[in-house]
């Protein structure tokens, strides 16, 4: 049996994303029942030359949004990426998920072979078929800001669990 491209790809970075947002707001809770400037979240790297937990955020809706619009041709919105509150980054994944949300799954249909070119740095691009540069870009490059960002508030003392990154919001 095969899934398609839409199944491997539309509803897994909604739930993913959904979870994102659950973690967000146990963030949010963290540092308001701390009394904790969230700054010191939203800010927070792992090493300094890392990017800090906001674009973690906006990278993993990015990867979301242009991965599908990549291989489904719909084009994508664009947003400011200029979040940097708690309540900033929870309405990027919200318009992160109505565009996934709103992009046909028949748009999917035949693109497993076609040609994605995708940027590589500045000056340089990569193409792959879109079977696999969804699984093995889109995908993997989603995966890694969510869970950076996961773990950067894991490190900074949020109570989290693995519950939280995988069911989320769908725990319960």
């Amino acid at each position: 049996m095969t899934i398609s491209m839409y199944s491997a790809s539309v509803p897994v970075f909604q739930h993913v994303l959904r979870n994102l947002s659950h973690v967000l707001g146990k963030a949010a809770a963290h540092v308001e029942a701390r009394k904790i400037d969230p700054v010191a979240l939203t800010q927070s790297r792992l090493f300094p030359d890392m990017l800090p937990f906001t674009r973690q955020i906006i990278i993993a809706c990015d990867a979301a949004k242009n991965g599908v619009a990549r291989i489904s041709g719909v084009e994508a919105p664009k947003f400011e990426d200029n979040e940097q509150t708690f309540a900033e980054l929870q309405a990027r994944i919200q318009k992160t998920l109505d565009y996934l949300g709103s992009v046909p799954a028949a748009k999917f249909e035949g693109t497993d072979d076609k040609e994605i070119t995708v940027p590589i740095g500045r000056d340089k691009t990569r193409i792959m078929r879109g079977e696999d540069f969804l699984r093995f870009w889109a995908q993997a490059n989603f995966y890694f800001h969510v869970t950076t960002a996961y773990a950067l508030l894991r490190h900074n003392g949020v109570e989290l669990g693995k519950a939280d990154y995988l069911v989320g919001a769908n725990a319960g």
